[in-house]
């Protein structure tokens, strides 16, 4: 990417998954992303972690930055020699202003480039089953802005036209003007009984439509209080939500649910779980960091030629022991001919993203289940390494040691509480949860302690667990249960989710 250039990336409409692949290549390569109120936190995300992140949003009588702010803003990045992602939420060109913030980056000189995105103008009445064209009821739509520039001194919206004109009109920003905008079709010839959809935070879990006619949406709109953002569409094609409403008869549609794992973890089970429907709090109630002291994991590694059995019980364990062995010079060769044991498909593949294969993995993903395993091969007087937590539970261990194994646990990581994350955890509440997922016991012990022993606030509130141990850990620390999948992967989990709200 070329260094002191801007580029005006559209974010998409709302739902994170439809932000381009060129959109999301490009964030993975900025310095510094300027970003809108209407850009979904997760498309950020993409960005890398230490980038200079400002947000430019701008609300209903609230603006962060002026128009003129925002340009100078990147043209001094991109003069400092940055690679600069101004973040724009549906596309830049369509009513997003971006051909004010092109224009004053041409007369400075400055190079940029326009990535276009999903507008919202489509995208949310299709998440509202409303086709904007039809063989049928329209050959014709118009994009309208609901709010023209105040200091025009005359309207560019020829209404006389376009009242009659065109199938099917889309407002965008046109929820505070909707009583002036209904007024001036009705007296430039539009049908009363003409159906009317106005959709608010479309193509996301919050989405809500109300449906009406001219005659009656302003009335609608103020008994539903509706306020921005919103887009309004106009013409029969709106009559066709009835039968095409798809994206709220999702089975998770509008719950909220809080995963708590590590960012680079949780990400699969929120994309899954969006798809359904359901909006994603991802929150980090456990941060995996190194182990205090690298020596005894140093050591083994050192000797791997000594051992008969390496152990690996999760992804991290995998994760780390890699990383460590190749700092220490060395690769998967070091392995040689030691078996491997697994607990679970991901640390499987996690291994085998090393390209190595497992030597064993029970059919249930935990440790009982590992040792029963095990004591079908013969290890009495084997020499075996376990990497794992530095605080796990002690069952294997001391399972195999009595088989008469002779066992080695060393610490590969350790996971502890992310104390910045406390008021992150607050402000999540506050907005509301109906279910919280728990992964792992330490999840559960992490949370626990943030909650610091008020558990009033998971009152209403549907626990997820994976597995009754993880079970077990909620219930010891005075937690009610409702959910549990039998088999310890997030899909199961996902499927118990689902199963307990239908």
């Amino acid at each position: 990417m070329e260094r002191g250039k801007i580029y005006l990336v559209g974010a998409g409409p709302g739902d994170p998954s439809l932000i381009t692949l060129k959109a999301k290549r490009l964030l993975s390569k900025a310095e510094v992303v300027v970003y809108d109120y209407l850009a979904h936190p997760r498309t950020i995300d993409y960005a890398p972690p230490f980038v200079e992140k400002i947000y430019v949003g701008k609300t209903a009588g609230k603006h962060t930055l002026s128009q003129t702010e925002i340009n100078q803003l990147l043209i001094e990045k991109a003069k400092e020699g940055k690679v600069v992602i101004r973040l724009k939420g549906g596309d830049p060109f369509i009513f997003g202003r971006g051909g004010e913030e092109a224009e004053a980056l041409a007369k400075a000189s400055v190079p940029f480039e326009i990535v276009p995105g999903v507008s919202s103008a489509i995208a949310v009445p299709a998440y509202a089953g409303i086709p904007l064209t039809h063989r049928v009821y329209a050959s014709s739509v118009a994009f309208i802005t609901g709010h023209e520039d105040p200091t025009k001194v005359d309207s560019s919206i020829n209404w006389e036209k376009l009242a009659t004109g065109v199938d099917t009109l889309v407002f965008l920003m046109g929820v505070g003007n909707l009583p002036f905008i209904v007024q001036q079709l009705l007296e430039n010839g539009r049908s009363p009984d003409t159906p009317v959809a106005i959709i608010r935070w479309g193509a996301l879990p919050e989405q809500r439509a109300i449906i009406g006619t001219l005659e009656d949406v302003v009335k609608l709109a103020k008994e539903n209080q509706l306020k921005p953002p919103a887009i309004i569409v106009v013409g029969k094609v709106v009559s066709l939500r009835k039968l095409l409403n798809w994206w709220e008869k999702k089975p998770l549609f509008g719950k909220k649910i809080l995963i708590t794992r590590t960012q680079e973890q949780a990400g699969e089970m929120a994309i899954k779980l969006e798809e359904l429907g359901a909006k994603c709090h991802i929150f980090s109630a456990i941060e995996v960091i190194s182990p205090l002291d690298w020596a005894p994991l140093d050591n083994a590694i050192f000797n791997l030629s000594n051992y008969d059995w390496l152990i690996f019980t999760s992804v991290n364990g995998v994760y780390f022991f890699r990383k460590r062995l190749e700092k220490l010079g060395k690769d998967a060769r070091a392995l040689g001919s030691i078996k491997i044991a697994v607990i679970g498909e991901k640390t499987s593949s996690a291994l085998k993203d090393w390209g190595i294969k497992a030597d064993l993995m029970p059919s249930e993903f935990r440790a009982e289940a590992l040792v029963e395993a095990l004591a079908r091969s013969d290890i009495k007087d084997k020499k075996i390494l376990l990497a794992r937590a530095e605080k796990a539970r002690e069952i294997l261990p001391k399972a195999l040691e009595k088989m008469g194994a002779q066992i080695d646990v060393v610490p590969s990581y350790k996971t502890v509480l992310p104390q910045k994350n406390k008021e992150i955890f607050k402000n999540i509440f506050r907005e509301g949860i109906d279910v919280i997922t728990f992964t792992s016991s330490s999840t559960v012990v992490h949370l626990a302690e943030l909650l610091g022993g008020d558990t009033g606030l998971l009152k209403d509130v549907a626990i997820a667990c994976i597995g009754p141990i993880t079970k077990n850990t909620a219930e010891g620390l005075g937690l009610k249960v409702d959910i549990m999948s039998n088999t310890y992967t997030i899909d199961a989990l996902i499927k118990a989710i689902v199963d307990y709200f239908s």
